[in-house]
């Protein structure tokens, strides 16, 4: 059995960007379509930050050390995570997901893989380890099905 049916799921996303798509044929001849699409806003951490990291007084006569300042842009791609998490637990619990296959960077898929509803973890039938969310739709489909031929 292909793990690519009819109403198989794809999440193809990143740190900043995610498309949930549905395979709307069988599993030999592949053709998605959008259902969801997400992206964040994430500018540089430097662009975000405020102020220049605050410094401290040692105990040493004139010296300081600097202190780390909150990294905004980290914050938001783990925020984005749990975004993502959130939508795929509202369809799962709706009953608006079906099998699915998450396609994510390996580092992505970490983060992610942590913050899934159980419900969610449930109908997870595949993983591919590969950043595709800036692919065409079409290149898309064929990696997918290639790397789940594998």
């Amino acid at each position: 059995m292909s793990k690519l049916e009819q109403g198989t799921y794809i999440l193809v996303t990143d740190s900043e960007k995610a498309l949930l798509l549905e395979n709307i044929t069988d599993g030999q001849n592949p053709h998605f379509e959008v259902r969801k699409k997400e992206e964040q806003d994430n500018p540089s951490d430097l662009e975000q930050s405020a102020n220049r990291p605050g410094r401290k007084a040692d105990t040493g006569v004139g010296q300081r050390s600097a202190l780390d300042d909150t990294d905004w842009h980290e914050l938001a791609k783990e925020r984005f995570a749990d975004d993502i998490a959130d939508l795929l637990y509202a369809r799962a619990h709706r009953g608006k997901l079906g099998p699915l296959v998450l396609v994510a960077s390996p580092q992505v898929l970490g983060g992610l893989r942590g913050k899934l509803h159980k419900e969610v973890q449930a109908l997870i039938q595949d993983e591919i380890p590969k950043t595709l969310t800036n692919h065409p739709l079409d290149e898309i489909e064929k990696i997918v099905m290639d790397e789940l031929a594998a």
